[in-house]
């Protein structure tokens, strides 16, 4: 692969030969890190960064020594630290992502400087708006209106730093402050059932008001554009950003772009389990002490091998009692990238299937028979809603549609959006389920045929096949649409996929410009009907 032979030898020296991605990373990091230049690097900063950290937002500046810092911070940052390279891949600047480094220290996780450093820009994309001394002064209601939209309901400040500053109305400064998109911390949306902070009201553009009411979601931490890009499509409705480790066990960043109504929200009850030992209680008796593990991590498509969890176990019965501090921290590391939980003594194994339908709220065997492999399963399972989360937001539509209610569900997976509403007790006169994943439409008439179901099932398996002949003909047939839900497969859009990251380009995301084709083809034909 072309790296120099000294230091592949110096990696594996440090790190072994078993775990290959690791050692890609390493190689990765110390190429850049010896190629780093003297002076900052110009990447564009990415604007769908993590959770945004308020306590930090003051400690990066635009201070005219960043040259000099730089250089002192690259030799601080070990260059077995892959994170660097993570946030660059990502879209941050190299010298802001060493300046985060250096001020959280090398044990900080990739999330606190993601947060770190999109903290700080939001003072930037402040300042941005702000004129100089010299230059006319007048308030902008819509640009003061967006900024404190940022303070109360993002940021969650308790008073707006900007609403006694004069606003220039400057076209070019607003782009600017536009470019910049930052997640919440916590991340809780217009609220959870969980928190005592709630958002009751917000006002859409007319585009954007309802029926339909259309629902899409996406993961939270896009490539650079994204968000901005899907809001600017549907009716620049702003996206909703919440981690379903309010609702569950895992930990689930996701964004959802939708025009539901906001106020009475109820979640499903009896509220499932949001820690590890209370949703497996069984692995109390085998969970080491210096595994402070509470939540685990985002439900990936794919599992670990055997060999990772079989290398645990002889690390573990190398060591009477507690391994070193060094083993332990490299077994946290496999533990938390995999979500392996303590199944025996000395013992990790990865969630099965039927663990993973539970952390989602789907009921238990939603994935199984069916000649459905294992495989299958958890990428099914991997690329679907967390149910609990998507139940909450669309709780608002029982008193709507007390009677039942019309589902168009493009590309939705596994039928989140269908067990969602049937939990609810909102019964499901029509479903049209568009979804390319015969796999998927499987599990979804299964579930149709278990559950009972009184309405209408008409799956689909081609996007393109859903146009204004198409559309008008079944609402002709069982009347208007009164729910449009779609979300992105994972794959071009996670961090974690360093292979075909390519955005709503890709291949599974492009599907979004087909959601906002249908939905507005729909709003086209309600309105003119």
């Amino acid at each position: 692969m072309g790296f120099p032979l000294e230091m592949v030898c110096e990696v594996i020296q440090e790190h072994g030969e078993e775990n290959e991605d690791k050692l890609l990373e390493e190689l990765l990091t110390y190429s850049v890190l010896k190629s780093a230049p003297k002076s900052p690097v110009k990447v564009e900063p990415n604007p769908c960064s993590s959770d945004c950290a308020v306590s930090s937002w003051d400690d990066l500046s635009d201070s005219d020594d960043t040259s000099s810092d730089y250089e002192e911070t690259t030799k601080s940052v070990s260059v077995s630290d892959g994170k660097l390279l993570s946030l660059v891949k990502m879209g941050y600047k190299e010298e802001e992502s060493l300046i985060a480094i250096e001020r959280l220290g090398p044990k900080s996780s990739l999330e606190e400087l993601v947060d770190f450093i999109s903290a700080a820009q939001v003072v930037k994309a402040e300042d941005v708006l702000l004129p100089s001394e010299d230059q006319p002064r007048y308030v902008d209601n819509a640009k003061l209106k967006k900024l404190r939209y940022y303070e109360y309901e993002v940021l969650g400040r308790k008073k707006p730093r900007v609403c006694e500053k004069k606003i220039l109305n400057n076209e070019d400064d607003e782009n600017d402050y536009d470019e910049v998109l930052h997640l919440p911390n916590p991340m809780i949306g217009f609220g959870v059932p969980t928190k005592s902070i709630f958002i009751t009201h917000r006002k859409l553009p007319k585009e954007a008001i309802g029926p339909p009411y259309f629902y899409y979601e996406n993961v939270a931490l896009a490539p650079k554009g994204v968000w901005q890009t899907m809001s600017r499509f549907l009716y620049d409705v702003e996206p909703e950003f919440v981690d379903s480790k309010y609702f569950c066990a895992a930990a689930r960043k996701r964004g959802y772009i939708h025009n539901l109504p906001i106020e009475n929200r109820f979640p499903l009850l009896p509220l499932p389990p949001r820690t590890i030992k209370e949703s497996f209680p069984l692995t109390r008796k085998w969970w080491p002490s210096w595994d402070s593990r509470t939540q685990l991590n985002c439900l990936r498509t794919s599992i670990c091998s055997v060999k990772i969890t079989d290398t645990i176990r002889k690390n573990m019965e190398d060591y009477d009692g507690e391994p070193p501090q060094h083993v332990q921290k490299e077994i946290l590391y496999q533990c938390r990238t995999f979500n392996l939980v303590w199944v025996g003594r000395n013992k990790v194994a990865p969630l099965e299937p039927d663990e993973v339908e539970t952390l989602l709220g789907f009921p238990r065997n939603h994935t199984r028979g069916g000649g459905i492999s294992r495989t299958d399963r958890y990428k099914s399972l991997g690329n679907s809603f967390q149910v609990d989360t998507v139940a909450y937001h669309l709780s608002v539509l029982k008193k709507i549609y007390p009677k039942g209610i019309n589902l168009l569900s493009l590309f939705s997976g596994i039928g989140g959006a269908e067990v969602a509403l049937h939990r609810l007790g909102i019964p499901l006169k029509t479903v049209v389920s568009v979804e390319k994943s015969e796999v998927n439409r499987n599990v979804v008439r299964s579930w149709w045929e278990q559950t009972n179901q009184k309405g209408n099932l008409i799956d689909m398996n081609d996007v393109k096949d859903v146009g204004v002949e198409c559309l008008e003909q079944m609402m002709n047939s069982y009347g208007g649409i009164d729910l449009i839900i779609g979300g992105s497969p994972c794959n071009n859009l996670a961090g974690s996929n360093r292979v075909s990251r390519n955005g709503l380009e890709g291949k599974e995301s492009s599907l979004f410009f087909d959601y906002f084709r249908i939905l507005d083809l729909v709003k086209n034909i309600m309105t003119n009907n």
